[in-house]
């Protein structure tokens, strides 16, 4: 056994309760209440990264939530440096009363530790620190030259990200960066995380005449904002699933047929799906299956529609507005702003007679993410789950969600983002009774120690 590996073994009681420590402090990017709790575990994980070793650890502020950096570049100018990234905010807690124990005061059960954050993320980002500081403290050095960026906006979308790490690109320069945020396919199958969907808004406004009308004195005498918007709505997908908006698949990246056999080895049970989910039966976009739809595919969701009269038993009128919201997932390579052109072109252009459209977009977007299994990276992080997982090879996975830091990492770097994380997804992340395996945990610091052994005179390719 190495010095390192036995170094871990030795630890683990001590790992545990820092982890606990960790959890206990709530802190709910969300919630402006809890902005001074973001703080605290902001210098909580400066303070754990100090004592695991790294240098110039510094809480720095961005225009929201603060983020962590720290290095340790003693390996030399012929070794890479690896970025490190993960985050120390979490996910509101209700409802409270669902939760077995209380959110923020972790419990150990059935080699599970219990608490809000426990899995996404502090428990897989702690385990990057600690195996980054088993390296160090038993062999006196890293072969790698190492960075640490730990935030405490994702779980609210890193609005502030972009700006900032544009403002501090030369700090954060890396080679490589190492997802702490990723995850594993179940508690004994690794994953390697390939690809995210991004992200855009849209909510659309359709107004008719001045005030709500008796419908008995000028019904069929104008058109009904409700039925307008509905009418507005159903041009915007075909009978069979796809959308209609000209121009919305233009940009997508088509997989390649390997690729999507890759995919398709993961087991998969449409039956099971469809009763969990309360269906009888699927639907989307020809041509691909319920997980490539959800993966790799591009959707526009109608996300909430109002308007009119809604309490109980009758109102006779023809309501004066009718209102809607929408959502774009994206894959590689839609750009949000111009997917949500078109779409709002497509609203402009499809308005029906009599009535008037007012179109608003946050603004706020996240772009599509999209690795080849081929990247060196992933290739090699894949090397070393496949020992630690007994022989299984990862798999390759997509997720229809977004992280939007890699997007950034990768327009203010010009680095990709190998997802390296140890929590599983069925641990009840953002839900009631959220829970960590402790052995992966434990395996987690082990892959960290291994990943950045390895990484000795790495080259990307």
């Amino acid at each position: 056994m190495s010095a390192w590996k036995a170094y871990v073994s030795s630890q683990r009681e001590r790992y545990l309760a820092e982890l606990k420590e960790l959890v206990r402090i709530p802190s709910i990017s969300a919630l402006p209440e809890h902005s001074g709790d973001v703080v605290k575990a902001a210098e909580w994980v400066a303070q754990r990264l100090i004592q695991a070793g790294a240098e110039n650890c510094v809480v720095l502020p961005t225009s929201g939530h603060p983020a962590v950096y720290a290095d340790w570049l003693h390996a030399g100018d012929d070794q890479p440096t690896i970025l490190i990234y993960g985050h120390f905010d979490v996910q509101p807690v209700d409802p409270l009363e669902l939760w077995e124990t209380p959110p923020f005061e972790p419990e150990v059960r059935d080699e599970r530790l219990y608490g809000r954050g426990a899995s996404d993320d502090k428990g897989s980002m702690l385990t990057a620190i600690l195996g980054m500081e088993a390296v160090l403290k038993s062999e006196g050095k890293l072969p790698v030259n190492v960075k640490f960026c730990i935030e405490g906006e994702e779980e609210i979308g890193s609005p502030d990200m972009d700006a900032f790490l544009a403002a501090e690109k030369e700090r954060f320069a890396c080679d490589l960066v190492i997802n702490a945020d990723g995850g594993l396919w179940d508690e004994d199958r690794a994953a390697i995380l390939l690809g995210l969907r991004g992200l855009c808004d849209i909510e659309v406004t359709v107004t008719g005449p001045k005030s709500d009308l008796h419908s008995g004195l000028h019904g069929g005498v104008l058109n009904n904002p409700i039925e307008a918007l509905a009418n507005l709505i159903a041009t915007m997908r075909h009978a069979d699933g796809s959308i209609a908006v000209a121009g919305f698949y233009d940009d997508v990246v088509e997989l390649t047929a390997e690729q999507r056999e890759a995919i398709n080895l993961i087991p998969r049970d449409d039956d099971k799906l469809k009763s969990e989910l309360g269906i009888s039966e699927f639907f989307g976009e020809p041509g691909y299956n319920s997980r490539e739809r959800a993966w790799i595919r591009p959707t526009l969701e109608l996300n909430g529609i109002w308007g009119g009269f809604q309490g109980k038993g009758t109102k006779t009128v023809i309501p004066s507005a009718a209102h809607a919201k929408f959502t774009c997932r994206l894959v590689a390579d839609q750009e949000p702003k111009k997917v949500q052109q078109l779409v709002i072109d497509h609203i402009r252009k499809h308005t029906p007679p009599g009535v008037k459209v007012e179109i608003k977009a946050s603004g706020s977007y996240a772009f599509p993410y999209l690795m080849s299994p081929d990247h060196s990276g992933n290739q090699l992080a894949a090397a070393i789950l496949t020992e630690l997982f007994d022989g299984n090879e990862p798999f390759q996975s997509y997720v229809g969600g977004s992280i939007p830091i890699l997007t950034y990492f990768r327009q203010h770097l010009g680095a990709d983002t190998v997802s390296y994380g140890w929590g599983c997804g069925d641990e009840n992340l953002h839900a009631p009774n959220e829970f960590y395996r402790l052995k992966n945990f434990y395996r987690g610091i082990e892959g960290y120690g291994e990943i950045l052994t390895r990484l000795k005179d790495w080259q990307p390719a």
